[in-house]
């Protein structure tokens, strides 16, 4: 047996209809950057172009060449979030690519089909300014998109995203021909006030809740099973793998998994992550580049060649990311090439 990785379409053409209807009718944009969030973009956009996207979002021009691959037909935007990095506005045009123009100067310079415009509005990470935005406006610009992006959707209570919403919306009424964006996945789920005439969903379509947390509206859709390769009795005191990462606080049994952090378990998993083995949940113990090591003290029928749920609909992506200190975006993206991959239906 060999670690496979199973991406189960049908649970992404699920939320994507999920966030359809959260979206209340405005345009959902599934962003496929990254490939798909370690997915698969040519896989998840074309199952998403079927379920009836036509909008699409991705990081850099290579990206946005292979979707094109991917996706020919001419009704598939492609929004690439880079811009026209310089030398590169003929291989937009050529891939017929929108870059998403996030300075004056690139604002200025593009000559191509109409393009989107980033908008700072407090994130400070890319995108003009209010005043430029206002003044590229009074000099007749005419984007196909204009957006920002909040920087604390993920908590409905915090201040920051009604800044973020007003400092919009004197751009959004500067440009009124052209369609609006500000919520991604958890800002869609900040009111109607937020979506404006178009969305821009990741995580959550790919099994992330839009909290940072389990949503059950949020399926599955990534699922990371490894065998149990031995099974082994530990006396209280003894020590698993390097250094002193777990001594046994008892006499307990373990299962040795073959996976590891070469196939996207981030090492520190180890301090509450679950895994999930004969119906029950068993803790990661330990993680090492191809073995993890899980308590099965609790799970009397594990045997070897017993396949452990590491990620999917029991062990879950948002508990994953929380016990590792980091966030389902990246725990997705950081799964390795090594596992067998499964896309489904096949």
């Amino acid at each position: 047996m060999t670690t496979r990785l199973t991406i189960d379409l049908d649970a992404l053409a699920a939320n994507f209809h999920t966030l359809k209807a959260e979206a209340a009718g405005a345009r959902v944009c599934p962003v496929v950057k990254a490939d798909g969030y370690g997915l698969g973009a040519a896989q998840a956009s074309r199952r998403l172009f079927d379920e009836g996207a036509r909008d699409f979002f991705v990081a850099r021009l290579e990206e946005g060449e292979a979707l094109r691959a991917a996706l020919p037909e001419p009704d598939a935007v492609i929004h690439v979030l880079d811009g026209t990095v310089a030398g590169t506005e003929s291989r937009l045009q050529a891939a017929g690519l929108s870059p998403v123009l996030s300075s004056l100067d690139e604002a200025r310079a593009w000559r191509g089909p109409p393009a989107a415009l980033h908008v700072d509005t407090g994130m400070n990470r890319i995108g003009v300014s209010i005043d430029d935005a206002l003044a590229l406006a009074k000099s007749g610009l005419r984007p196909c998109l204009i957006m920002s992006h909040l920087g604390r959707a993920d908590d409905p209570a915090q201040p920051r995203n009604a800044q973020q919403l007003a400092a919009f919306l004197p751009v959004r009424a500067a440009f009124p021909d052209a369609p609006a964006s500000l919520a991604a996945s958890a800002g869609m789920f900040l009111g109607p006030d937020y979506r404006f005439e178009a969305v821009r969903p990741g995580i959550s379509l790919y099994g992330g809740g839009p909290r940072d947390r389990p949503d059950p509206r949020i399926r599955a859709v990534a699922t990371l099973e490894a065998p149990v390769l031995q099974l082994r009795d530990l006396k209280a005191g003894e020590a698993v793998g390097y250094g002193t990462m777990f001594t046994a606080p008892r006499a307990m049994r373990i299962a040795v998994v073959g996976a590891g952090y070469a196939d996207g378990i981030i090492r520190r998993a180890h301090r509450g992550a679950r895994a999930w083995l004969d119906g029950a949940s068993a803790p990661i113990v330990v993680v090492t580049m191809d073995l993890i090591a899980i308590d099965v003290s609790e799970c009397p029928k594990a045997k070897v060649g017993d396949m452990v749920e590491l990620l999917g609909p029991d062990a879950l992506l948002d508990d994953l990311a929380a016990a590792s200190d980091s966030v389902a975006h990246e725990c997705l993206v950081r799964l390795g090439p090594r596992a067998q991959r499964l896309y489904l239906p096949r």
